[in-house]
C-alpha cells in the first residue's frame, strides 16, 4: 500500500484528493491557501483534514525511512529472511517496526551473548526442549574455566540468559502483551519517599494513592501525574491489582509460559524454567511495556493536551473584534498606578498617563478628572481594563466615573491581559514603541485587544497567551507546529487590511515570511498605501509565486479594483468579471447585490481552470465582499458588589466569560480574579462528551455559585441553574461516605456521580479510584490463559 492510499483509508478520503493534495504541498503551496483556492483539486478539503493530512504525512515518510535503514541493517547481517521482510514491509507502526528489529538490533555485549559466545546455547536449547534433564547433571559437558563457566552455577546462569534474551524478543509475543496490558492494566500512583512530608508536594497529594484503569485515563490527569514524577514526587507502576504486591504472579507470566510451552509438571527442569520465564517477565519484559506503554500515554495525553490549547486559541484568536473605535486601555496596579493608554481608530497611540484612585495613594477625584478629561478628548467609546491585579477595584473606578459624568458614552470591558507582559518586553514592542516606558506598552496591547483581539494577540509567541492546560509539560516542537497553524489559519480565515496591518500580521499571511512581512511595511511607508494588490509586486522580491498564495488573503480597500477588498483571488478576476458581463453591469454594481447573485447558475460561469467549488465561492463573496467570520461584539455584566472570592455566596447567579476550555470542563472569568470551574457535568443538562460542543473561549455564560475554598482558591460553578449548593454539597458528602452506605434514588444518585467525577478530575478521589480493579487480577488471568486480548 502507497502512503498515498494509507491516508486515502485512515482519511477517509479518495487516493485522488490525497495524491493532488500532496502535490500541492510538495510544490510549496500553504495549507490555508490549498484549502480556499483548489478545492477542484483537493476536493473540498478544509483546513484542518489539510492538516491532519500534512501531520500524517510527515509521520509516515519517517516511518518508510525507518523501515529503509532497518531492512538494511539486518541484509547486511545476512539474516533477511523472505519471511521477515514480508513482516517488515508490514508493519504500520514505528513501535511494530522496532519490535520485528530488536533481536537484530546491534547492541552492547549482553549477557546471552556473553553466554553464546562461552558455549552455552546447547545447554539452554537441551533444558528448554526436553525438561526432564536434570540441569546440574546436563552442565557437566559444559564447564570451562578459561571460558569463565567455572561452576554449575555459571552454566546454568548463562543459559536462563539465552533464554530469556530469546523469550523477550519475539515481536508478535511483545506486541500481544502490550495489547493486553493496554486493555487491562491499571495505573497506580504513589507518594514518593519523603513526599508526604514536602510542603512542594502538596499540590500532588490527590495522587499519594491513585489507580485507575490505564486505558481510561484522561490528558489531563495523565500529565498531572508525570508532572509529578518528573518533580520526584510520585512513583508510577502499571498493576493488575490495586492491592499487588511485588511478588505476585502476573497474567503476562501465564501468557509467556502458553506461548513458549512452559509448564510445570513435576520434571527436574521445570522449576529453573519457570524462574526463567519469571525473570524473562519481570527483567526483561515488564520494565520495557511499561516504559513503552506510559510513554505512549504521555504521548497521547500531549496530543489531547496540544488539541485543548488549539481549539481554544482558535476561539480566542476569532473573538468578536469591537472595531476600529477610539479605546481607553487601562492596565491595574495598586503601589504602582494604573496605567492609561489610548489609542485611536486604527490602534495608533495617542496619549497615556498614570493614574492613582487605590491605595495606597486613594487620589481618585485626581484620577477621575485625568480619565475623563482623556476620554473627552479623544471621544473614546470603549474602555478596556485588563483582568490582572485590581482590576475590579478599577473596574469599580470606572463604574463610579461614568455614573458621574453621563456625557462619557463609553463602555467598559474586562479584558484577558495574559500575554501582555511578554508584549510589553518584546523586541517588536520596543521597535514600535522605542521611547514609550514598557508599562505603558501593555496598556496599549489591552485596549488594542479589544478592537481586534487577533490582529494584537499575532503579536504574542500563542503559548504564553496561556489558554491551554499543562502547557509546559508537553512537546514544545510539537506545541509550537500546532499553534502556529491555528494562528496561520485564523489570520487567513479573516483576511488582513495590507495598509493596515502590522509586519506581526503580514507575516501570518499564506506565504509571507516575517522578512517579507516587514519589506512590505517598509515599502509603504516608503511608498504609501498601495492601490491594489498588483501594486504589491513592487515589493522587492514579492514575485508571482508569493502573489499566488498571498494575494488572496490580503485586502485593499478603496483600492482601484473593488475585487481587491474581497476574498476572490486575482486569478479568479475573470470569472468574477464575466458575471457581471452576463447582466451587462460593472463589478462595483453587482457586489453586494443578494438578490442578483441569488439568482444565477454557477455552473454558466465554470471555466477550464475554475471549477463549479469556485465559482460558488466567487459569488458568495461577491454577495458579502470581505465578511468577516467573527461573530458580533458583545460583553459580560459584572456585578458592582463581586470583586473577590470574599463576596461570593452559593447560590449566586452571575454573569461571565469563558476564559479556557478543558476535557473535564470550563473556567470562566467572573471577575474575582480566580477563574471559577463548571464541571463537564454541570455544563448542560444532558449528557456530552466534550465541553466544546457546549462553549468556547470567549463566550459569555451565565453561572450559579456551588461552593467557594477560600484556601485552595476553588470555585466551583455550574450553567445548569436548577442545580443548587446543598444539593452540591449532599452529593460530595456521598462521594465520600464508605461503600454501603444507602442513599436517595433518582436525582440524588446522579449527584453523587457527578461530584465524584468532579473530585476525580480536580485531583482523584482516593477511595473510587482504587477499587476501580477490584477483581482484576483474577479476570486477568482467566483473560490470559483464554487467550483474549
Amino acid at each position: 500500500m502507497t502512503i498515498a492510499q494509507r491516508l486515502a483509508t485512515e482519511l477517509s478520503v479518495r487516493e485522488a484528493q490525497v495524491s493532488a493534495t500532496l502535490a500541492l504541498l510538495e510544490d510549496g503551496a500553504t495549507v490555508p491557501f490549498i484549502a480556499r483556492y483548489r478545492k477542484e483539486a483537493t476536493g473540498g478539503l478544509d483546513d484542518s483534514q489539510l492538516r491532519e493530512l500534512e501531520d500524517r504525512h510527515h509521520y509516515l515518510k519517517e516511518l518508510e525511512a525507518r523501515r529503509v535503514t532497518i531492512l538494511d541493517s539486518i541484509r547486511e547481517q545476512g539474516k533477511l529472511t523472505e519471511a521477515l521482510e514480508a513482516q517488515l514491509l508490514a508493519a504500520d507502526s514505528k513501535g511494530r517496526l522496532e519490535d520485528l528489529y530488536l533481536p537484530y538490533k546491534p547492541k552492547r555485549r549482553t549477557k546471552a551473548q556473553i553466554a553464546r559466545e562461552a558455549g552455552l546455547e546447547p545447554l539452554a536449547e537441551a533444558l528448554w526442549r526436553d525438561p526432564a534433564l536434570d540441569p546440574a547433571e546436563a552442565t557437566a559437558a559444559y564447564l570451562d574455566a578459561d571460558a569463565g563457566i567455572a561452576s554449575t552455577d555459571d552454566a546454568l546462569d548463562g543459559a536462563r540468559q539465552i533464554l530469556m534474551e530469546r523469550w523477550s524478543e519475539d515481536a508478535d509475543l511483545v506486541a500481544r502483551l502490550r495489547a493486553f496490558l493496554a486493555d487491562n492494566a491499571l495505573l497506580r500512583s504513589a507518594a514518593a519517599p519523603g513526599a508526604a512530608d514536602d510542603a512542594e508536594a502538596a499540590k500532588f497529594r490527590d495522587y499519594f494513592e491513585h489507580c485507575e484503569p490505564l486505558a481510561g485515563v484522561p490528558s489531563h490527569r495523565a500529565l498531572a501525574m508525570f508532572r509529578g514524577r518528573n518533580a520526584g514526587f510520585l512513583q508510577l507502576a502499571l498493576v493488575m491489582d490495586p492491592e499487588e504486591k511485588a511478588g505476585d504472579a502476573h497474567p503476562c507470566e501465564a501468557m509467556l509460559a502458553d506461548h513458549w510451552e512452559v509448564t510445570d509438571r513435576g520434571r527436574a527442569a521445570d522449576g529453573w524454567l519457570g524462574t526463567t520465564l519469571r525473570w524473562a517477565w519481570r527483567v526483561k519484559l515488564l520494565t520495557r511495556l511499561q516504559t513503552d506503554l506510559l510513554g505512549d500515554l504521555r504521548e497521547r495525553a500531549e496530543t489531547e493536551a496540544i488539541a485543548v490549547f488549539a481549539r481554544n486559541l482558535k476561539d480566542l484568536l476569532l473573538a468578536a473584534p469591537a472595531g476600529p473605535r477610539p479605546t481607553m486601555g487601562l492596565d491595574p496596579g495598586l503601589r504602582t498606578g494604573v496605567k492609561v493608554a489610548v489609542v485611536d481608530g486604527t490602534g495608533k497611540l495617542v496619549d497615556h498617563a498614570t493614574i492613582f484612585p487605590h491605595a495606597p495613594q486613594k487620589r481618585e477625584a485626581e484620577a477621575a478628572a485625568a480619565v475623563a478629561a482623556l476620554a473627552r478628548r479623544h471621544g473614546v467609546e470603549l474602555i478596556a481594563i485588563g483582568n490582572g491585579t485590581a482590576s475590579r477595584e478599577t473596574d469599580a473606578f470606572v463604574g463610579r466615573l461614568l455614573a458621574a459624568e453621563p456625557d462619557i458614552a463609553a463602555t467598559r470591558v474586562t479584558v484577558s491581559e495574559a500575554g501582555a507582559s511578554v508584549y510589553s518586553a518584546s523586541q517588536l514592542a520596543s521597535e514600535e514603541f522605542p521611547d514609550l516606558d514598557v508599562t505603558f506598552r501593555g496598556a496599549v496591547s489591552i485596549a488594542r485587544r479589544l478592537q481586534d483581539p487577533l490582529a494584537e494577540l499575532v503579536k504574542i509567541e500563542p503559548k504564553a497567551i496561556g489558554v491551554g492546560q499543562y502547557q509546559h509539560d508537553v512537546s514544545q516542537v510539537a506545541l509550537a507546529r500546532q499553534l502556529d497553524a491555528v494562528v496561520e489559519d485564523c489570520v487567513n480565515a479573516v483576511g488582513v487590511d495590507v495598509n493596515m496591518a502590522s509586519a506581526a500580521l503580514l507575516a501570518r499571511v499564506a506565504g509571507l515570511s516575517a522578512s517579507l512581512a516587514a519589506a512590505i511595511v517598509t515599502y509603504r511607508d516608503s511608498h504609501g498605501a498601495f492601490a491594489s494588490r498588483r501594486a504589491l509586486l513592487a515589493v522587492p522580491r514579492f514575485g508571482d509565486r508569493t502573489f499566488e498564495q498571498a494575494a488572496g488573503f490580503l485586502r485593499v480597500n478603496g483600492g482601484e479594483n473593488p475585487l481587491d477588498a474581497s476574498a476572490v483571488h486575482p486569478e479568479s478576476y475573470p470569472v468574477a468579471e464575466a458575471i457581471a458581463a452576463s447582466a451587462g453591469r460593472t463589478l462595483a454594481a453587482v457586489i453586494g447585490d443578494g438578490s442578483f447573485l441569488k439568482s444565477l447558475d454557477p455552473s454558466a460561469f465554470v471555466t477550464a481552470e475554475r471549477g463549479l467549488p469556485t465559482v460558488r465561492d466567487i459569488i458568495a463573496e461577491l454577495d458579502k465582499p470581505g465578511r468577516d467570520p467573527r461573530p458580533a461584539f458583545q460583553t459580560a455584566k459584572l456585578r458592582d458588589d463581586v470583586q473577590s472570592m470574599a463576596d461570593l455566596v452559593p447560590d449566586m447567579v452571575l454573569e461571565g466569560t469563558v476564559s479556557n476550555v478543558t476535557n473535564f470542563g470550563a473556567f470562566v472569568d467572573i471577575g474575582v480574579h480566580q477563574d471559577g470551574l463548571v464541571h463537564i457535568s454541570r455544563l448542560a443538562d444532558r449528557f456530552i462528551r466534550d465541553p466544546h460542543s457546549v462553549v468556547k473561549a470567549g463566550d459569555i455564560v451565565t453561572v450559579k455559585v456551588l461552593a467557594v475554598d477560600a484556601p485552595r482558591k476553588r470555585i466551583s460553578l455550574t450553567m445548569r441553574l436548577s442545580d443548587s449548593a446543598a444539593d452540591a454539597e449532599e452529593g460530595t458528602a456521598k462521594a465520600d461516605r464508605p461503600r454501603g452506605g444507602r442513599g436517595r434514588r433518582g436525582g440524588d444518585r446522579r449527584e453523587g456521580r457527578q461530584d465524584r467525577q468532579e473530585k476525580a478530575d480536580r485531583g482523584g478521589d482516593k477511595r473510587r479510584q482504587q477499587t476501580a480493579g477490584g477483581g482484576a487480577m483474577a479476570a486477568a488471568f482467566a483473560k490470559a490463559r483464554r487467550g483474549d486480548s
